[in-house]
């Protein structure tokens, strides 16, 4: 429903939502209060971003095994005849998680343009360009029975319902709508609309990942929500499913959505108590704050920096497939932190130049007994 150009979701804070927004603010607030040292955040983080990858692409089909996905990530390549396009999905749904991540660190607001952005990643890659919104009828039916499940709006309203789904977001924000909420109804509102032909269910989980991690509630990226979506999906697709009738204009629309903000925030309760529980135990190892040094890396080098947990060396190849860049601009960051210092040239050949940690950042963070 809209008024005023702005779309207004019908919803209540049930004493059970609120109950489980104040579980996940407890749980922030741990994780917050134990900060972990650089390089093992990057590492839990990076493990936490593969699965978010493969997680979320299985809900939609792709066949690729947890370790399949990763091998792709790491640019390890694999052949797998006849699943190229699954592999085209895990690569590019990685390097859009990486860019809806630094978007969100560079607090870039919620617009159309930054929604298109986020699917053009996800169907083509970091580089793609934004693609039109869907000019048909999209119907989504039954895999099996090919019965009627979801018939969303008309392209033709689909252009008036995206703005004002984004301008809502943005008036949530500035009225202080907890960002759980506004994550939640925006995943809701992105797949029903269903403003593509493909790529909808996989852009909405990173609209909200976005929206997340803009507002304060990213963890440092060491959870993965859509991990426990996928644990059972049909009860994902359930609690997407609030009308009464397949017919966005006789059940959507309007709908209540108090039942989805549950699942969604429960859902979330448990994502962020898992969280706290593996950031306690990294505390109770006795591990010491990190130094301030390691502190001011950005997002990209303290991935890069979990690296060296378990080599001596890298390469600009190490680093694009890490962060999903191409290996031009992988050089180039590499360059930058040469220039800084906490990088060094281990191996100088032209044909595969090596890095190490300078001897100051390896006293850092790489155990002293390896």
């Amino acid at each position: 429903m809209a008024h005023n150009g702005i779309w207004q979701p019908r919803y209540t804070l049930t004493n059970p939502i609120v109950n489980r927004l104040m579980e996940i603010e407890a749980a922030r607030a741990a994780v917050d209060a134990n900060p972990l040292p650089a390089v093992v955040l990057a590492d839990i983080s990076r493990r936490a971003s593969i699965r978010a990858t493969h997680y979320s692409t299985r809900i939609e089909g792709n066949r690729l095994t947890l370790a399949e996905a990763e091998e792709v990530i790491s640019g390890g390549g694999g052949i797998h005849p006849g699943r190229e396009r699954d592999v085209a999905e895990v690569r590019n749904y990685w390097e859009a998680l990486t860019r809806v991540e630094e978007w969100a660190a560079d607090g870039k607001p919620v617009t159309e343009e930054l929604v298109r952005r986020i699917h053009a990643a996800v169907m083509g890659g970091r580089r793609a360009a934004p693609r039109p919104y869907r000019t048909g009828q999209n119907a989504i039916r039954d895999s099996v029975t090919g019965a009627l499940v979801y018939l969303p709006p008309e392209a033709s309203d689909v252009p008036n319902l995206m703005r004002e789904m984004c301008a809502w977001i943005r008036s949530a924000e500035k009225e202080g709508v907890q960002p759980v909420i506004i994550a939640g109804l925006a995943h809701y509102q992105f797949v029903t609309v269903h403003p593509y032909y493909d790529g909808n269910g996989r852009t909405a989980r990173l609209l909200a990942t976005f929206i997340l991690h803009r507002g304060g509630y990213g963890l440092g990226g060491i959870y993965s929500l859509e991990e426990y979506h996928s644990r059972d999906v049909q009860a994902y697709y359930r609690a997407l499913d609030v009308g009464s009738h397949h017919n966005y204009y006789f059940g959507r629309a309007d709908a209540d959505l108090t039942g989805w903000l549950d699942y969604f925030v429960g859902t979330l309760a448990e994502v962020f108590e898992s969280a706290r529980q593996e950031a306690a135990l990294y505390a109770l190892s006795g591990l010491t704050v990190e130094p301030d040094e390691l502190r001011r890396l950005d997002h990209r080098a303290r991935t890069v920096l979990a690296l060296f947990v378990r080599r001596e060396h890298i390469t600009s190849a190490d680093v694009a497939g890490a962060l999903g860049l191409s290996e031009r601009m992988a050089r180039v960051l590499v360059a930058a932190w040469v220039s800084d210092g906490w990088l060094v040239v281990a191996d100088s050949s032209r044909r595969a130049r090596k890095y190490s940690l300078s001897e100051r950042f390896r006293s850092l963070v790489v155990p002293a007994d390896r």
